[in-house]
């Protein structure tokens, strides 16, 4: 029997890319959605035409009982998860100063309590003795988590708070589960940036290139199938983590941008 994988937030972007890669290393895929119902039965179609495994499945992520509803099915169907791959995010612009506590909550409900959520779920599914190393939980969050600067400010927190509880989880839930990280740069449109502001801010790392999506997908399959790697967070942004800047990267650029003209 194929190992399974959950992908959040698995119809668009990277998702997508994270569920085409498990797929065809072989995994039997689980992709989530709560809207996109189209785009992810449209991925899953395609990539069960091509001789793969994948199935969609829909839950409100905000939702404590949509997401224990979305477990039991995978359970019931396939039997307990070999990897959960926490993929979704909200990506909302706010600020210390003015701060929106709703909007705030939701952004850790959905970055934060989900994941964590989820993952507890996952472990109260496992079998008494499963083997040490075989199965995996992967938060992917971002390289902001390292190179901090005050804008999106509740995102950035509660990519923060999850990225301290890769080691935290990672002691917890041992030796059945192994958890990790991948923080990636940017590697696509965000939010109200334009074209020409992503194509300049895409290049602020130490390579000087942009970092391809698919090499952070490839990361998670790597981290999956690695069963000796735990606790641990890999950056995968060319460098990005180590060009501190005071505002997000993508202000910064605009900055430049208007000063250019």
């Amino acid at each position: 029997m194929a190992k399974s994988v959950l992908v959040t937030g698995g119809a668009h972007r990277l998702g997508a890319l994270i569920c085409r890669q498990f797929a065809q290393a072989g995994w039997a895929v689980w992709c989530h959605y709560q809207q996109s119902a189209e785009v992810a039965k449209a991925l899953c179609d395609e990539l069960c035409q091509q001789g793969w495994q994948a199935r969609s499945v829909q839950a409100d992520l905000s939702d404590e009982a949509q997401r224990q509803r979305m477990m039991d099915e995978i359970v019931s169907q396939a039997g307990p998860l070999h990897c959960l791959v926490n993929n979704a995010s909200s990506f909302d612009p706010d600020s210390a100063d003015k701060l929106n506590i709703n909007a705030a909550r939701t952004q850790l409900d959905v970055n934060l309590l989900a994941p964590l959520s989820l993952s507890s779920l996952m472990a109260q599914s496992l079998p008494a003795h499963s083997p040490a190393g075989a199965r995996s939980i992967i938060h992917v969050l971002d390289q902001k988590v390292f190179n901090l600067n005050p804008d999106y400010f509740s995102y950035t927190v509660s990519k923060l708070a999850l990225e301290r509880s890769v080691a935290l989880q990672a002691q917890a839930l041992s030796p059945r589960l192994r958890v990790c990280g991948v923080a990636p740069g940017l590697i696509y449109l965000s939010g109200p940036q334009s074209q020409a502001n992503f194509d300049r801010a895409c290049q602020v790392n130490l390579m000087r290139q942009a970092t391809e999506p698919l090499q952070v997908a490839a990361s998670c399959l790597f981290l999956a199938e690695n069963p000796c790697i735990t606790g641990v967070t890999l950056a995968v942004d060319n460098g990005q983590h180590l060009v501190p800047l005071p505002r997000d990267v993508m202000f910064v650029v605009e900055d430049l941008l208007k000063a250019a003209q």
